[in-house]
């Protein structure tokens, strides 16, 4: 073995270990599996289905290469994780490399109908600016209350998608079985799908399956932080690549004065 493959088996190594200290490896009972998911598991213990983390580690470097190419280009990723175990934890890495996210509920239409999203994405920011230089005081009392509660309902679902202005590069679910809308309209879209799913879930529309306990709290934030890491990584190299082909003008020199 080579000891660029030496080293890199090492990774992956540590990274199996790392994801068994933290409970990625247990699915749910064997009745429950998805037939999609067998490739990724490993037996079964106690009717517990096992997953075959080595195959976690090989999907999640997968993912995390697809995501460091979205950096490099800066195409936007959407992180979406509704459950409560994933809420907190998704936000956090999304908000760490300024990516939109969706902890609320997945609206209906984000990707199929984003033109119509976007006009309630422009509303919100609209009623804020007016908020912020004090326009809203022309209003009665009672029109204001009902403008209060429109910027709240929007900022609940929009105010983590404003800085989504087109199509997205791809989006990453915990959990494509509870999300499955949202899978749904990024296949129908054609925009990428990154996915933690446990061996209940079915991988058909998955681009990017990583089989791991979606339902662990931990397992949700090593993967979030790992592809948040990724496509901070990205942006740096893609910073990077047009800094090299920037060419350096010269500040041109003031003509001597006459003397």
């Amino acid at each position: 073995m080579k000891e660029g493959e030496v080293a890199s088996q090492s990774i992956k190594d540590e990274q199996v270990k790392r994801l068994f200290d933290l409970g990625a490896h247990f699915g749910y009972a064997k009745e429950s599996r998805h037939p999609s998911t067998k490739p990724f598991l490993f037996g079964l213990k106690n009717k517990t289905v096992m997953i075959d983390l080595e195959k976690t580690a090989e999907s999640l470097e997968g993912a995390k290469t697809f995501v460091r190419a979205l950096g490099v280009a800066k195409k936007n990723l959407i992180f979406v994780g509704n459950k409560k175990e994933a809420g907190l934890v998704i936000q956090e890495a999304a908000e760490s490399v300024d990516l939109p996210y969706v902890t609320e509920r997945w609206i209906g239409g984000t990707l199929t109908n984003f033109k119509e999203i976007r006009k309630r994405i422009d509303r919100l920011v609209d009623l804020r600016d007016q908020e912020a230089k004090g326009e809203l005081i022309k209003y009665t009392k009672k029109e204001r209350s009902v403008i209060a509660k429109e910027v709240s309902d929007l900022d609940r679902y929009f105010n983590s998608l404003i800085g989504l202005t087109k199509l997205p590069g791809a989006i990453f679910v915990i959990d494509p079985k509870k999300e499955a809308i949202a899978v749904a309209e990024a296949v129908k879209s054609k925009v990428p799908v990154i996915a933690l799913a446990n061996s209940d879930c079915n991988l058909a529309g998955v681009d990017y399956p990583i089989v791991a306990n979606d339902a662990n709290r931990q397992v949700i934030k090593f993967i979030a932080e790992a592809l948040a890491k990724a496509y901070a990584e990205g942006l740096k190299e893609g910073e990077a690549q047009t800094a090299a082909v920037t060419p350096n003008v010269a500040t041109p020199t003031p003509p001597t004065a006459a003397v």
